[in-house]
């Protein structure tokens, strides 16, 4: 008996997006014949080896208006020629063509949103842009047989913007469990300073990288390694490098999640300090957060809604109010020299994350795909 098929799409390269693998296997586990689309970017490490088919679009534009084009010309056709029973879009930028081809075949299809993307910081300040994506927003998620999102705050947007049932699945790992911990002389990492770290695959403008730079120059006998990719990568290490920093500051590529949290398990704080400068940042809930938990590594964040309401609840590091060098590096301070309350975070971690793995996540999903298995 054939299986069915599923088509899920991202806009990403694919490689570190342990999202869309996860629901790629979830997919498979419920009975799907799966293929993910993206791109192929300048630099993107080969794919490791995954129970589903990948296909990578070699693309002729790799940035703005003319990228955004192109892809949803690419996915449609692709789409048109290749047979699905399930469309899976990862966010707006892709959910157009897979919502025409789904039409056309009577074929459900699910959005799952990772942001607020109408809300993200480069379309609030070209509100050209903006008005276009939200039109293409105000179009398809009427029109789509199941909306997913990250958190509540961005779910209730949804509910109230379009008067239906929105999903949460948070975007949280897998239980994480070594048997094989690298120790830090394995890492290259100093053995005799204090470890903080920011990690993640969106370090952009406005996510509080440069003034954690500052705080460091305010500290010593710390280390703080900045681990992944982003916008700002470049320019941080401009900054590190006029600042004689470099003795400080270590920056790290990307890298696969199994060695990232061989670091973030050493990591004596794990840092996100978003900026609530727009409504996607504002009510977001970063990826590294439940990294940081995982790994059991005590967290320093800023004052977002979402971060906030679970830093609190489980009781497991200091929320910082603003972005002013001087606090962060006082509170970075206070957080290592209460020995006594930073125990109590080690412990609450423990607790927090036998309660935020994917494992118990992922139920909700289970009974989305039930109905389309």
């Amino acid at each position: 008996m054939e299986k069915p098929r599923a088509i899920v799409t991202v806009i990403n390269d694919l490689y570190s997006d342990r999202r869309v693998d996860k629901t790629c296997q979830e997919l498979v586990n419920h009975g799907f014949e799966v293929t993910l689309l993206g791109r192929l970017l300048p630099g993107s490490p080969d794919l490791d080896n995954r129970p589903y088919y990948t296909n990578r679009f070699s693309m002729i534009f790799r940035s703005g208006i003319f990228m955004y084009v192109e892809i949803q010309i690419r996915l449609f056709i692709w789409l048109l020629t290749h047979k699905a029973h399930l469309f899976w879009s990862n966010d707006l930028d892709t959910l157009l063509p897979c919502l025409l081809v789904a039409k056309m075949r009577n074929a459900p299809v699910i959005q799952d949103s990772h942001e607020y993307f109408t809300g993200v910081p480069e379309l609030v300040a070209n509100p050209g842009k903006q008005k276009i994506w939200k039109s293409l927003e105000q179009f398809s998620y009427p029109r789509v047989d199941e909306l997913i999102t990250v958190n509540e705050s961005i779910a209730n947007l949804f509910r109230q913007e379009y008067n239906r049932e929105v999903h949460v699945i948070r975007n949280v790992p897998r239980k994480l469990t070594f048997s094989n911990l690298k120790t830090r002389h394995e890492l290259g990492i100093p053995e005799d300073k204090s470890i903080l770290l920011l990690q993640g695959a969106g370090i952009n403008m406005e996510r509080g990288a440069e003034e954690l730079i500052m705080a460091i120059d305010l500290l010593d006998n710390v280390m703080l390694y900045i681990i992944g990719s982003g916008d700002i990568i470049p320019e941080l290490k401009k900054m590190v490098s006029k600042m004689h920093l470099g003795d400080k500051v270590g920056f790290k590529d990307r890298m696969p999640w199994n060695l990232l949290m061989q670091y973030t398990m050493h990591a004596d704080i794990g840092f996100s300090l978003d900026k609530p400068l727009s409504l996607n940042y504002r009510y977001s809930l970063p990826n590294k957060l439940f990294d940081y938990i995982q790994a059991k590594t005590p967290v320093i964040v800023s004052d977002i809604v979402e971060v906030k309401k679970i830093v609190e609840e489980y009781d497991i590091g200091l929320v910082v109010n603003g972005h002013n060098p001087e606090s962060i590096s006082k509170a970075i301070r206070s957080a290592l020299d209460d020995k006594a309350r930073y125990q109590k975070w080690k412990e609450n971690l423990k607790f927090a994350a036998a309660i935020l793995n994917w494992e118990k996540e992922n139920t909700i999903l289970h009974g989305i795909l039930h109905k389309y298995a």
